[in-house]
């Protein structure tokens, strides 16, 4: 019998992750590549994914092999075949299925990222089950997506689910959105790391066991390793988590406003840091819900489907034409 594998491509501000899966939401195959710098043109980002695709191909029967989807951090129009706007990548109104179809002999979907890992939650993790959810991914930015009735909610634009852009500090920190004070310049993987950097810059002596660890080299600095500090005890790089987690809560309690969802999934590579992040979201939710103590509360959890959430969304986006 046929099988009806789907290829999923999961484009970040930083990778490119694709992989074979099949009707069980289980990646088969996989491959990986660095995103092109953002300086670069839509061709470049373009030729890594149809090298992903073709290189996938390669491994498995192409014949089983049903449709490809492509998870874009950035804005997906209504027609799910242009990129609008990807604040971290070179792309602006993007024809970017038209583009991939002249090169690949394979039905194509494009989707938000943060939409594809939502959908992989719902289908295969942590929101399986819930009719009202509404799922965070915490990365290079912050990307969200609302599942409402078991299908994904994308507006009337497609840019539905853009949280991270909401303003929560009027003035505050430049975004690459051109606006300020949004929400992913307070509680995002480069937030983290900016915050940590900054006490760094001011000699603050809290830091010095955090730098000493780096071997003196700031710039060495990733969110992973704050994260991996942090499981080993030090105490700034918790209290940095913490301070994440705390612009999360706040955010997630506004989400609550606005969608009144019975889950929040929390998903991103931030989301690794697990409890340290996502315990003190949780407090400041409850602080910052309004009505708290006379309404119900959504719980808070981690994903369960890891990176691996967006490619696997992606790919069952597209075999079920959802």
């Amino acid at each position: 019998m046929t099988r009806r594998l789907a290829i999923g491509i999961d484009i970040g501000g930083t990778k490119v992750a694709g992989g074979v899966v099949d009707e069980a939401g289980a990646i088969t195959h996989r491959t990986r590549r660095d995103t092109p710098h953002r300086s670069t043109s839509p061709r470049v980002v373009e030729d890594t994914i149809v090298e992903s695709v073709e290189e996938l191909l390669r491994q498995v029967d192409p014949d089983d092999v049903v449709a490809v989807g492509i998870g874009a951090a950035g804005f997906v129009a209504e027609d799910r075949a242009t990129v609008v706007f990807a604040p971290h990548l070179s792309w602006r109104n993007e024809p970017l299925r038209d583009a991939l179809t002249q090169r690949i002999e394979l039905p194509i979907t494009v989707d938000n990222d943060a939409n594809a890992a939502a959908w992989a939650e719902a289908c295969f993790g942590a929101a399986r089950g819930e009719s009202h959810v509404v799922v965070i991914t915490l990365g290079t930015g912050i990307g969200g997506a609302l599942i409402i009735d078991g299908h994904v909610e994308r507006g009337r634009h497609g840019i539905a689910g853009e949280f991270g852009h909401m303003q929560i500090m009027p003035g505050g920190i430049r975004c690459e959105c051109g606006n300020r004070g949004c929400w992913e310049q307070y509680a995002s993987g480069n937030a983290l790391v900016r915050e940590a950097r900054a006490m760094i810059e001011a000699g603050s002596p809290v830091v010095a066991d955090l730098l000493a660890r780096l071997g003196g080299d700031a710039s060495a600095l990733t969110g992973p390793f704050i994260t991996e500090a942090a499981r080993e005890g030090d105490p700034t790089a918790r209290e940095l988590l913490a301070d994440i987690g705390e612009w999360l809560g706040i955010g997630l309690a506004n989400l609550a406003s606005a969608f009144d969802p019975g889950l929040f999934v929390i998903g991103g590579g931030v989301s690794a840091a697990d409890e340290m992040l996502i315990g003190p979201a949780r407090e400041a939710f409850r602080r910052q819900l309004p009505g708290r103590g006379y309404r119900p509360e959504a719980r808070i959890v981690r994903a369960v489907l890891g990176s691996d959430a967006g490619l696997i969304g992606a790919a069952e986006l597209a075999r079920t034409g959802r």
